[in-house]
């Protein structure tokens, strides 16, 4: 049914890791050798540069060179770049590298034709099809700076990252597709731009036979149209030249204030980290299949679906479904035995769903499955009982590994290239090269092992992670940097055992991770805090068996407010989806007298947390009305939700 692990061998981590860490110039110096250079660095790593230094400083290079012309220059043409899938439409394609490479210099030359040069910023909102990946690619041929919005997120979400990059072009389609309808981009699209205050010169829209879109006269315009204008004279767009230390896109990830945070990701560091984990980490070789099984509008998917499996030769899985419905708890399987996926990438909360759907894995016994070596796990802790199904079933190892949206790769894995560790259910593994990460106690110090902190890494940080905030370096250094001086905090909270093993166990703010997905819940607080009849509101992620964590919230209705509460919190639950959309996962909306606070005012997010959990909690010895706590785990046992009681 499933392949054989590769034959053990002695792994060379360790050492590799230890000479990251002593020699980080020479280590990364060797493997930007993976590289197609116009000029080379003139040095490795400069740390009288930006917030903390830079990588690769005055090297020339193009991300599209090294994704594209490379391979079809060394006589790999033909070779598939994408095979696209999509069973909520029946579509499948095939597309080589020299098929993309066609498509990419024509639309990198319609964004040449709308005035789009190096260092423009150039919004992508768009479903997972192949144009969303040329989008990419096209403005990583110019220069420009592509920052990618996930299709799911509504128009005020797609309004603030608009008026944050201030866009010269807007490229999207007319509809996106799911399970059971049809979503609608264009009209969301046009109400994002009359909240926005940026107004970009044009919006280029693809039209999918499911729904056309109207186009509004002197601003939108038709990708067919204007791929058919450029195509003659596109073959003479060649790669600009692109500085290491340009960006090559913004990807925003929610702020604790709500106010979006631009990450920014450089060129050149980011190629040499990624082109080095395909093969360091996930054992994958040019020519192999990989999938993971995520969105572009998530790091996960400019990472791995986009950009490092191109960047290696290898053939990426562009999945546009689900892994149960589409049309049953088998889809996943069939991918894999059609296009002989080596590695699988996916999010523990696609495993739970299957596993829900079909707990025996009998599903999986209707496919040849003996060309997957390794699952990949990523995006919210692993539960070890969905590991243990996945590994007993599919008979390979299941690695769980650990990153985050500013590290744009893995900080911690099991280096199955250079030959796997130990795995330890519950771990996500070790410090990938370059990563010096550390437990730390609220002032800075250095815990033993198997006791919890904070997880921070020191600086500076290995190519590919962020060197700043787009325009906000002070906010960078903020959020960041101030806490732990000399290290980048995580915002992580976990322990390290005395294998050098590291375990995460939650969020340290107020980000919540829904399904893989990154959310605020301050962002949600002020959707709930606009409601004109709520006085006051918190919102906390609570466990879910499926989800990892899905948000709730709580709200103090004005003083006055006769209305029913039941038709307040739906309102407030509609007013979520509205304005953040169903990515949000918000179904849970309580209507409470009164928040628990201390004597000082602040509400009490982890112990309501704890209840919420069914997790053993104190009264807080500072709480100003210990029938607050009473009163939560009431309506939270009343929505049938678990209750649990103070030690």
């Amino acid at each position: 049914m499933s392949a054989e692990p590769r034959p053990d061998r002695a792994s060379r981590y360790p050492a590799i890791h230890a000479r990251s860490i002593d020699d980080p110039e020479g280590f990364w110096g060797d493997a930007a050798r993976a590289i197609e250079w116009i000029a080379e660095p003139r040095a490795i790593f400069d740390p009288a540069l930006g917030v903390y230094g830079r990588w690769f400083v005055g090297g020339l290079t193009n991300v599209c060179h090294n994704a594209l012309d490379r391979h079809v220059d060394a006589g790999r043409g033909q070779q598939p770049a994408i095979y696209y899938d999509s069973p909520v439409t029946g579509a499948k394609r095939t597309v080589t590298y020299s098929e993309m490479l066609r498509e990419v210099r024509i639309l990198a030359g319609v964004l040449r034709e709308l005035g789009v040069g190096k260092g423009d910023r150039v919004v992508i909102y768009m479903p997972m099809i192949p144009e969303a990946v040329f989008a990419m690619l096209a403005c990583a041929r110019i220069g420009a700076v592509h920052s990618v919005v996930f299709g799911g997120f509504a128009a005020a979400e797609l309004a603030s990252r608009i008026d944050d990059a201030r866009p010269k072009v807007v490229l999207s389609a007319s509809c996106g597709i799911e399970p059971n309808r049809i979503v609608a981009y264009k009209p969301l699209l046009d109400l994002a731009l009359t909240i926005a205050k940026h107004a970009p010169s044009a919006c280029v829209i693809f039209q999918r036979p499911e729904a056309e879109a109207g186009l509004k006269e002197g601003r939108d315009l038709d990708w067919a149209t204007m791929r058919e204008k450029v195509a003659t004279s596109a073959r003479g767009v060649e790669c600009a030249t692109v500085s290491a230390t340009d960006p090559l896109y913004i990807l925003y990830t929610s702020g604790t204030t709500g106010k979006p945070k631009g990450v920014v990701r450089d060129t050149g560091g980011y190629m040499v980290a990624l082109r080095w984990s395909m093969e360091g980490l996930y054992d994958v070789k040019p020519g192999e299949v990989f999938w993971s099984a995520s969105d572009i509008g998530w790091v996960v998917g400019h990472s791995y679906i986009v950009y490092a499996p191109l960047l290696a030769g290898c053939t990426t899985v562009l999945f546009e479904g689900k892994p149960v419905g589409t049309p049953d708890a088998g889809v996943f399987w069939r991918v894999i035995e059609e296009y002989k996926v080596s590695a699988l990438f996916t999010a523990p909360t696609a495993l739970r769903a299957i596993k829900k759907e079909d707990p025996e894995g009998l599903l999986m016994k209707d496919y040849d499955l003996s060309t997957l070596r390794t699952l990949f796990l990523a995006g919210e802790r692993a539960d070890p009982d969905t590991v243990v199904w996945a590994e007993t079933r599919l008979g390979i190892p299941v690695v769980d590994h650990w990153w985050q949206t500013e590290t744009g790769w893995a900080i911690a894995g099991n280096p199955v290239g250079l030959g796997a560790l130990d795995i330890k259910v519950g771990s996500t593994g070790v410090p990938m090269p370059g990563y010096q990460v550390d437990i730390l106690d609220e002032g800075g110090h250095h815990v033993g092992p198997n006791r919890m902190g904070s997880i921070a890494i020191k600086l500076p940080l290995p190519p590919g992670c962020l060197p700043t905030l787009w325009q906000q370096d002070e906010r960078f250094r903020e959020s960041y940097l101030a806490e732990f001086p000399g290290y980048y905090k995580t915002a992580d909270a976990g322990f390290c055992d005395a294998d050098g093993q590291l375990f995460i166990m939650g969020r340290t703010d107020d980000i919540i991770n829904v399904a893989g997905h990154r959310l605020s819940t301050g962002g949600m607080e002020e959707v709930l805090a606009s409601h004109p009849d709520v006085a006051e509101c918190a919102v906390i992620g609570i466990h879910d068996e499926l989800k990892g964590e899905v948000p709730c919230g709580f709200v103090v209705l004005k003083a006055g407010v006769a209305r029913a509460p039941n038709e307040i919190e739906s309102e407030i639950v509609a007013l979520v989806r509205e304005r953040i959309g169903p990515v949000a996962a918000f179904r849970i909306a309580i209507a409470v007298h009164r928040l628990p606070k201390t004597r000082s005012g602040k509400i009490l997010r982890g112990t309501m947390k704890k209840i919420a959990d069914a997790e053993p909690w104190n009264m807080p010895a500072t709480i100003d009305d210990p029938s607050s706590l009473d009163e939560i785990a009431a309506a939270l046992s009343a929505r049938g939700l678990p209750k649990a009681s103070a030690a």
